[in-house]
């Protein structure tokens, strides 16, 4: 399984998204710290979900963090993340 599906998996079965994209932007980052041969480093993450209604950005960025503590132990150099909740 790729990077990119273990992120959208785990994302999708703990927060239950009304929207989610992840985008694998290790290309950008060639010649950096932390980018790889074949990259899948470096992310960037739109969510949309009821699990953030009333949550600050702070508490819904440790909410994704803690739901992908092993990969960012891991495969994950850097991740970006735009956390939102539905209108």
């Amino acid at each position: 399984m790729s990077v990119v599906d273990t992120i959208t998996d785990k994302l999708t079965k703990s927060l239950a998204p009304v929207s989610l994209e992840v985008i694998d932007e290790s290309h950008l980052h060639e010649g950096h710290s932390g980018h790889r041969p074949g990259g899948e480093s470096h992310f960037r993450v739109k969510i949309v979900s009821d699990a953030f209604i009333g949550k600050s950005p702070v508490d819904r960025h440790r909410m994704i963090n803690e739901v992908l503590a092993e990969e960012l132990a891991g495969p994950i150099h850097a991740l970006a993340i735009r956390a939102g909740v539905p209108e």
